[in-house]
């Protein structure tokens, strides 16, 4: 791997989605993750989708996506056993994360505190659904949440959908993914911090909570003048045209957020006195007017098809067709620009594609190298690494607190 967190290594605890999402970006820049499983296997695993010719089913795709460039150690922290091969592995560890809910940690026995004594270096970041009473105790603290309780309680359901519709669910999981974004930054900072000053630290980030800070529009209304972002659709409160717009074969994009671009677009549409019409020729005019101007663009739209657009306006004005993942795929954009990524599939003789990280960096690009590991695949190599031998993993195989 050449990436920029080479060198980093990382315990990770985690399950589903948010955790993972958050080690796979640590994975992606060079860090050295180990996933620590439970003796059954991450959960995940079995969630699909599966390739016809798997007979092994090591895990689907869900689990490949997310858990790439990792190593698996399978250890029963239940066990007194692994509990101590836990902590031994912490003396040289960077960072832990875990996105348990508040508390299992401490009846595992292996809390922050106790952690942080051993190795004083240490990051350990966690993501909770209301986060940890150590950085602020939330009333909700014990309540479980996923993905749709973060997009709910955390705004942006009601901010997203039809104007007088019901709110909308965001369709990828973002209350999941953004926090695990917000966790690796967190995770980065004081990884940094720890190699400046010696000094770790307790990372602590909920789902509820990063949802709303990327929800700033709302925010900023109601600290301004108490007012309530209510959802817009698919157009913008304070800019006319900006929004999707039907055509032949689906939607199209189209944004003017100056009046410069809608001069061009007027003209584009064979349409340039409107450019200059008092009652269009400024956005806050065009405001007043939202639906007859969204009406004007419709109608030109709606009559050609999103290639014919494309080579009519793209480049031109802010403009983009609304694509599927079929569409995505094919791009000229995705291909120049390496977006998916193959990788091999244990028990198969195919590759699978996913989706390629989107950071670059010239020095250290990093990026999906390998695919994710199967149960228990590196036990032997990151118990030998930490300086176990033979016979003493043999002896904790036999007892079950290794696999």
């Amino acid at each position: 791997m050449n990436g920029a967190l080479q060198g980093v290594r990382v315990l990770d605890l985690t399950q589903m989605m948010s955790g993972p999402y958050c080690t796979m970006m640590l994975g992606d820049q060079g860090a050295d993750v180990i996933k620590i499983e439970p003796p059954a296997g991450e959960v995940a695993r079995a969630y699909g989708p599966h390739l016809p010719d798997d007979t092994e089913r090591h895990f689907g795709g869900y689990f490949q996506s997310i858990n790439r460039n990792k190593r698996s150690l399978v250890i029963d922290l239940k066990s007194a056993d692994g509990k101590a091969v836990f902590r031994r592995l912490v003396r040289d560890a960077d960072v832990v994360v875990e996105n348990f809910r508040a508390g299992v940690m401490e009846r595992l026995e292996l809390p922050y505190e106790s952690l942080a004594e051993i190795n004083p270096a240490l990051v350990y970041a966690t993501i909770r659904g209301f986060g940890d009473p150590r950085t602020g105790a939330s009333p909700y603290q014990d309540w479980p949440a996923y993905d749709i309780v973060a997009q709910a309680m955390g705004g942006i359901m009601h901010m997203t959908g039809p104007v007088e519709g019901p709110p909308t669910k965001v369709g990828p999981g973002v209350g999941d993914t953004i926090a695990a974004m917000m966790t690796a930054f967190g995770i980065v900072s004081a990884v940094l911090h720890a190699r400046m000053t010696g000094e770790g630290q307790f990372v602590d980030v909920a789902m509820i909570d990063t949802i709303h800070a990327v929800c700033e529009r709302a925010a900023t209304f109601h600290g301004y003048n108490g007012e309530i972002a209510d959802a817009v659709g698919n157009h913008h409160p304070f800019f006319v045209p900006f929004g999707t717009f039907p055509c032949q074969d689906g939607w199209v994009a189209v944004g003017c957020p100056i009046d410069q671009f809608w001069g061009k677009l007027a003209t584009l549409m064979d349409e340039p006195e409107i450019g200059t019409d008092p009652r269009y020729a400024t956005n806050e005019e065009r405001i007043k007017r939202r639906d007859e101007v969204n009406g004007i663009v419709t109608r030109w739209t709606q009559g050609r098809t999103k290639k014919e657009l494309e080579e009519l306006i793209g480049g031109k004005v802010p403009f983009g067709p609304v694509n599927d993942i079929r569409d995505i795929v094919a791009s000229p954009h995705t291909a120049a620009r390496g977006l998916m990524v193959e990788l091999p599939h244990p028990g198969s003789n195919q590759t699978v594609q996913v989706a390629q990280t989107p950071v670059r960096m010239t020095k250290t690009p990093g990026g999906a190298v390998t695919r994710a590991p199967t149960k228990g695949e590196h036990s032997d190599d990151v118990l030998t690494e930490a300086g176990f031998s033979a016979d003493e993993i043999a002896a904790l195989r036999d007892d079950g607190a290794v696999g």
